[in-house]
């Protein structure tokens, strides 16, 4: 496969992560995930910008992308909701882990903040891999296109006055 159509295949593939890890920065806020706790370390265990709201927001989005997709490529009914679901989660194990280095909700940490999210969707929509021809070309290209896209649509919604950092 040539590689204009490697990448568009793997938007196409990851989009509904894409959705699912963008769509809190809009919606989010409200009641922390985390309810404001600590961990046995005394740190946050996700922090005050992972909320109710923005997660089910983002898998509300995100499945309704993938269903979308499924109309149109073919795609197994669960993509979204999976790839969704993985993006989501994979954002927080990004949270729990800058919060054990001590970074505050905000914080820049390189290379986990731009595809954390998509180790996670990569990882949970490994169940449907067959039906989407989930290729380690693929993974490997949405690895390496993830990282500029997501810095600069931060970097518009910080412009937007939608984030309070370009990251």
């Amino acid at each position: 496969m040539e590689t204009a159509q490697l990448i568009i295949e793997a938007l196409k593939f990851i989009f509904p992560a894409y959705c699912a890890n963008a769509i809190p920065v809009i919606t989010g806020g409200g009641c922390p995930i985390d309810f404001g706790k600590k961990f046995f370390d005394g740190k946050p265990i996700f922090g005050r910008n992972k909320t109710f709201r923005g997660f089910f927001s983002g898998l509300g989005v995100g499945t309704t992308a993938g269903l979308v997709e499924s109309v149109f490529f073919s795609y197994p009914i669960l993509f979204g909701l999976l790839l969704s679901l993985g993006a989501l989660f994979g954002d927080l194990a990004g949270a729990f882990l800058k919060r054990r280095i001590g970074l505050a909700p905000g914080d820049l940490f390189p290379v986990v903040d731009q595809v954390d999210f998509i180790l996670g969707a990569i990882l949970l929509s490994l169940p449907i891999s067959f039906r989407i021809e989930l290729s380690l070309a693929l993974v490997v290209t949405t690895l390496i296109i993830t990282p500029p896209i997501h810095l600069l649509t931060n970097f518009a919604a910080y412009k937007l006055g939608l984030k309070s950092n370009p990251w």
